[in-house]
């Protein structure tokens, strides 16, 4: 595997689960293969749980790891062609890349959607720049339009939760254990959710087109002006009442973006109208109720009673948590299938 930015690159995506399953039995098994390798993580924008999983998924792996905040301590970077530098960038980035490739063995890059230009953003310039300059395999590690690393993260934790009957809560959050009634094929949802800043539709959209290729029934809901781009929904049935959607599911994924201006460009990276205008679209035992005693996911951070009322995170429900214990295993499982390829 060359690079790593959509689920058609991860190969035969049971086969994939199966091995994230098996590194998790034993993070180390397979230690040797990134002996005297060298990962470069570069960051764009700022990051925690992509950060922190995939430099100990590297370290699991025996990488040394190298970790270039773009933004702290390093040139500023031209990333724009034809341009005269006279501003504050004294670096422009079709040098930075292939010196960078010099002093690894694997790339990852994170890269958020500028919301300046659609066209650029979904035509990933920056990341296609180290694909096409640095001569090293290239790892997503969010870009403007795409976060595979938490979209496969989020396949394994909803693999590994379906067939759970008996869910204990929380100790920190106290609570009754909940019992539930597994689906073969579970419901899952991708439910818009309130917030205060246009954020990138970057989750959204890796976790649909992960979805879609999984076996669940996927639905996405939204309120009308957040239609997500078509290439990453597919097929998959859209839902303007939320309430609807939530009916019978087995996972809920909450999460903010704002407009893709897929049928209006020219609001795309707004948000509409008055977020407080939305707030019914927040995730509370209201709309849980009419769910399957359903498991509440989400990327994190999250913005509590505005993305999720404290009742929805805390409930023994909610595994936020272990998802974002999966990050590792995703990571893990990428890193191991790049150095494969070397």
């Amino acid at each position: 595997m060359k690079i790593f930015q959509h689920v058609s690159d991860i190969g035969n995506l049971q086969q994939a689960l199966a091995d994230a399953f098996e590194i998790k039995q034993n993070r180390y098994k397979y230690q040797e293969l990134g002996k005297n390798k060298t990962a470069m993580l570069i960051f764009f924008n700022n990051s925690l749980r992509t950060r922190l999983s995939t430099q100990k998924a590297a370290l699991n792996l025996g990488m040394n790891v190298i970790v270039l905040d773009v933004n702290q301590g390093a040139w500023k970077l031209e990333t724009e062609r034809g341009v005269i530098m006279e501003s504050d960038k004294s670096e422009h980035l079709l040098e930075a890349i292939p010196v960078m490739g010099c002093y690894c063995d694997l790339i990852g890059v994170r890269s958020f959607a500028r919301f300046e230009s659609r066209k650029d953003d979904y035509e990933e310039k920056i990341l296609n720049q180290f694909i096409q300059y640095s001569g090293r395999p290239v790892f997503f590690m969010e870009s403007a339009t795409v976060h595979p690393l938490q979209a496969f993260a989020d396949l394994i934790t909803i693999e590994e939760y379906k067939d759970k009957t008996f869910i204990q809560p929380n100790p920190l959050f106290g609570g009754n254990p909940v019992q539930r009634t597994p689906n073969r094929r579970p419901k899952v949802v991708l439910s818009w959710a309130p917030h205060p800043k246009a954020l990138p539709q970057a989750v959204p959209n890796s976790f649909a087109e992960w979805m879609n290729a999984a076996d669940v029934d996927f639905v996405v809901t939204h309120p009308e002006g957040y239609e997500l781009d078509p290439q990453f929904v597919g097929n998959a049935p859209v839902e303007y009442d939320q309430m609807k959607a939530f009916e019978g599911a087995d996972f809920i994924y909450a999460k903010n973006w704002s407009c893709p201006g897929v049928t209006r460009p020219e609001d795309y990276g707004k948000v509409l109208g008055d977020y407080h205008d939305y707030l019914s679209w927040t995730v509370s035992d209201r709309q849980m109720a009419v769910t399957n005693q359903a498991f509440f996911m989400h990327c994190l951070p999250v913005r509590r009673n505005i993305i999720v009322t404290d009742s929805v995170i805390e409930a023994p429900t909610s595994i936020v948590i272990p998802e974002a214990a999966n990050r590792e295993i995703s990571a893990t499982v990428v890193l191991k299938r790049m150095l494969e390829s070397l």
